[in-house]
């Protein structure tokens, strides 16, 4: 049986609106999170993550009330993150309608939080959040790629993208896999907003290394890159923001081409 792949509308929420930036920057509002999380409930979004981006950065929790407006006007699964450091901060997340709690900031500063969410919450809840960008200034022990006769490696940012941590991605989502993680949410942080096409090379290679789901996120600008992605990287799902908030494309529309281009999805 074809697993189908998975259309991931993404709300990135600040001061209680979605937003949408460039790499990580330049942020501007894209409306309601609970009247587009309605909207592409409707539309046939094959899920919904939700990322208050400015939780960790401000050292907050994640605003629970507007978690649970968005719950309530959706029917499909509901992953949630930002400023997630503890059981106590996941449970709440949970009690509040999320199905899956996304870590990334919490996950690097204390490694252990994702084995103590999977023996409680189980596997399937835990998502490992990875923002990753190009580091050209070479290290020994990281994963060395080339592009256009330049050397580099892509390096694990946290904060929401402000802090660098000298960790690797590649190895940093075995890691994860290795600690708990049930699925990986991959970023690139140099393709973020550009709508250029998602990063496969980086896509790729954190597929190859671990066994469980990966969701490709940044830089979908068209359906075309959805299709490449898919199909040169072999990732389970992708996710999109631009595209769907401002409304140049539907997750309907979407998910019938990629039917038209033989990519296996839910109708």
């Amino acid at each position: 049986m074809t697993l189908t792949k998975r259309i991931i509308p993404c709300l990135d929420v600040k001061n209680g609106r979605v937003v949408k930036g460039l790499n990580f920057e330049s942020i501007k509002d894209a409306g309601d999170p609970v009247e587009l999380a309605k909207r592409y409930s409707h539309e046939g979004a094959d899920e919904l993550i939700f990322l208050d981006i400015s939780a960790s950065d401000e050292q907050r929790k994640t605003i629970k009330n507007l978690v649970r407006e968005v719950a309530s006007v959706i029917d499909i699964p509901f992953t949630v993150g930002g400023g997630i450091q503890s059981m106590d901060d996941a449970r709440d997340i949970l009690l509040n309608g999320a199905d899956k709690v996304g870590i990334n900031t919490g996950a690097i500063k204390n490694p252990q939080v994702i084995t103590e969410l999977m023996k409680l919450f189980g596997r399937q809840c835990v998502v490992v959040a990875i923002d990753a960008k190009r580091n050209y200034e070479l290290s020994d022990d990281v994963t060395i790629f080339s592009e256009k006769g330049k050397k580099f490696w892509f390096e694990v940012f946290i904060y929401g993208g402000k802090q660098g941590t000298g960790i690797d991605a590649i190895k940093w989502a075995k890691q994860a896999e290795e600690l708990g993680a049930g699925e990986i949410l991959l970023t690139s942080i140099d393709r973020d907003g550009t709508q250029d096409g998602y990063d496969i090379q980086l896509t790729q290679s954190v597929v190859n290394s671990v066994s469980i789901p990966v969701i490709a996120s940044g830089g979908c600008g068209k359906p075309d890159d959805i299709v490449a992605v898919f199909k040169e990287s072999g990732v389970d799902a992708a996710l999109a923001a631009s595209i769907f908030h401002y409304q140049t494309h539907g997750v309907k529309g979407v998910k019938m081409y990629l039917k038209e281009k033989e990519i296996p999805v839910r109708l």
